[in-house]
């Protein structure tokens, strides 16, 4: 088994003249193939008035894992990263950082998404937007 912590983040478009963006940190325990164990959950809002770009979703990841009590491997799509090289990522953040490659990180990060995606929407219903 790994441990790592997958990591998805929603609302990267722009509402009401405002990024309202939910990032969710699922950390797991994985096979290859499959999702052994959900250790823990973190979910952080942040709002910004520009557009996030790399050091921003860097920080928003870094303060999200920050919650965890638990050490594991930062995996996120490669898109979410804009496309940039692995080793530029990983040399962003102060833990291991990877882009998703088996079954079971991509498994843990729909997990994660399901997570940012239901929290930002209910903070917009809650906003009444």
């Amino acid at each position: 088994m790994f441990d790592i912590i997958a990591v998805d983040i929603s609302g990267r478009h722009k509402e009401n003249g405002q990024y309202l963006m939910v990032c969710a940190a699922v950390a797991a325990s994985i096979t290859a193939h499959h999702v052994e164990k959900v250790n823990q959950i973190n979910i952080r809002s942040f709002r910004s008035k520009n557009a996030p770009d790399v050091p921003m979703v860097v920080k928003m990841i870094e303060d999200t894992i920050s919650g965890l009590d638990f050490t594991g491997t930062i995996v996120t799509e490669a898109g979410d990263m804009y496309n940039k090289p692995q080793w530029l990522i990983n040399s962003m953040f102060q833990g291991k950082f990877k882009y998703q490659e088996s079954l079971g990180e991509r498994r843990c990060i729909e997990i994660a998404h399901h997570v940012s995606l239901s929290s930002r929407k209910l903070l917009l219903k809650e906003q009444n937007v």
